[in-house]
């Protein structure tokens, strides 16, 4: 609700008829894009840390949801297993709410980009964003028993879309993530 009028800043009131992304557009969309990618990062912190209360976790859900494309997954992957599990992202956040440390820390790092945005066939543009994360839990005591570095490459969408202001339909490009697929996972 929030982020439709800073698009509209963002990009200006374009129409629809102009179909590539001038340098400037693509700067402040793979700013936007970066940017929610920092949010998930938050929001997957919030979640995994034991002392949020369980009412706000579940709000953080709904908006960590709210970044995702419909049907998107997030790949899970430990040091004592070969297979990557893929979950949905609803799925991926509530498994990670319930996991079995007295506390949790995520940390989300070297977040760049790794393959320029490209025009697909419907218009839509695809790009990829590499990040490393650091899982770490911890027992009653407060030992650490489980630590990771994770290598997870994010799909990013870009896609045009309408909204209706003061009765007139306005055109702007909107930020979506999609699946989180892991590379490689290793002692830190």
């Amino acid at each position: 609700k929030i982020i439709i009028p800073a698009l509209l800043l963002i990009f200006g009131l374009q129409s629809f008829a102009q179909d590539d992304l001038s340098p400037e557009r693509k700067q402040a969309i793979d700013s936007l894009a970066l940017e929610k990618v920092r949010d998930f990062s938050k929001y997957i912190s919030l979640i995994g840390d034991k002392s949020t209360d369980f009412s706000e976790a579940n709000r953080v859900i709904e908006r960590a949801i709210e970044l995702f494309m419909e049907g998107s997954e997030v790949g899970v992957s430990s040091l004592y297993k070969e297979a990557i599990s893929y979950y949905p992202v609803r799925d991926y956040l509530e498994r990670l709410m319930r996991l079995n440390y007295s506390k949790v820390n995520i940390e989300w790092y070297k977040i760049q980009y790794v393959s320029d945005l490209e025009r697909q066939p419907d218009g839509t543009y695809v790009g990829v964003i590499t990040i490393f994360q650091k899982f770490s839990g911890y027992d009653k005591e407060g030992q650490l028993v489980y630590e990771d570095v994770t290598k997870k490459d994010i799909t990013v969408y870009v896609k045009r879309k309408e909204t209706q202001i003061a009765g007139k339909l306005i055109g702007f490009w909107d930020v979506l993530l999609g699946d989180i697929r892991v590379k490689e996972t290793s002692k830190e």
